[in-house]
């Protein structure tokens, strides 16, 4: 009894000391994170600029040492100094501050343009990829007369047509974007459809909504967290493309694109300041954006996990 005992004893033993083995060789989820931190590097820089450009978005109106619309005709056209960090405009406006509060104009208009896009894209694509047949041929027909117009002409007509505003710059940013979600989450069900839990899931009787909801969607979730990345990079550069063309928030809007047109064009030579501070903050957001998405793809996207 005594000897059993003891044998117990150590098979214990022996036990506890291999999980303590595969607990050290296992590494944390928090070395995890650092390691893929490390690989892709690209990609971590461009989520903490992201992550920067919402708090100045959010926290703008704390942190810009001026109010985004405050004037004073003493200091116009002053060049960059420690008292404005990026000058100041033609009727003494801080440009540092301007930037900051376009920052949550820019923002704002990308991710709930693409949020809305995307939504729509995926829902449809969902829907025609799974059922096929007539309703994928007359939905994939509109999506495909939608992308035969230039992007940024169809935009124009839509905002042309709606009006003015922030509100309507993301309704038009969206209608532009919705067909290309809907193109790549439609060939993603496809492949994920013929799978075998698919057909398991209906042989047992499951529904379309259920199989769709449960098996169909987590499988493409990766592709549509992808594509909204990216995409707000685009949105982004769009809205900014409005303003330019006097078609986004009027001036004196603190907005990006708005601060390219009007003084920032007119006094490029005089005071070059006014069209590269928001010229720049435009080129990292979407810069910043496009390395997140495609730092996303890599990781999630098996067959690139070791390419890089």
């Amino acid at each position: 009894m005594a000897q059993g005992q003891e044998l117990s004893a150590v098979d214990r033993a022996a036990t506890l000391e291999r999980l303590a083995e595969g607990t050290r060789l296992r590494p944390s989820r928090r070395a995890r994170l650092w390691r893929l931190a490390r690989r892709k590097l690209l990609g971590t820089i461009s989520a903490f600029i992201i992550l920067l450009l919402a708090v100045l978005a959010v926290f703008g109106p704390y942190i810009a040492p001026y109010g985004a619309y405050e004037k004073n005709m003493l200091d116009r056209l002053q060049g960059p100094s420690t008292t404005h960090f990026f000058g100041t405009d033609e009727v003494g406006r801080d440009v540092f501050s301007r930037v900051i509060a376009g920052a949550r104009i820019s923002l704002r208009i990308g991710f709930l343009a693409v949020a809305l896009g995307t939504v729509i894209g995926s829902t449809i694509g969902l829907i025609s990829g799974y059922f096929e047949g007539r309703l994928d041929m007359v939905l994939q027909r509109i999506a495909d007369g939608l992308m035969a117009f230039p992007g940024l002409v169809f935009l124009i007509a839509i905002v042309a047509f709606l009006g003015q505003g922030m509100d309507k710059a993301i309704i038009g940013i969206s209608i532009l974007l919705w067909p290309g979600a809907n193109r790549i989450v439609r060939g993603t069900v496809l492949s994920v459809k013929r799978n075998t839990f698919v057909e398991a899931a209906r042989s047992i009787g499951a529904g379309d909504s259920w199989i769709i909801y449960r098996h169909i969607l987590p499988n493409v979730a990766a592709p549509i967290i992808i594509i909204a990345s990216t995409a707000v990079g685009a949105a982004i550069l769009l809205e900014a493309s409005l303003g330019f063309l006097g078609l986004g928030n009027p001036y004196p809007s603190p907005g990006w694109g708005t601060m390219l047109s009007g003084p920032g064009r007119s006094q490029m030579e005089r005071a070059p300041w006014l069209a590269l501070a928001p010229g720049l903050a435009i080129s990292i957001a979407v810069l910043s954006f496009n390395l997140l998405g495609d730092a996303l793809r890599d990781i999630w996207d098996p067959r690139l996990r070791g390419t890089s």
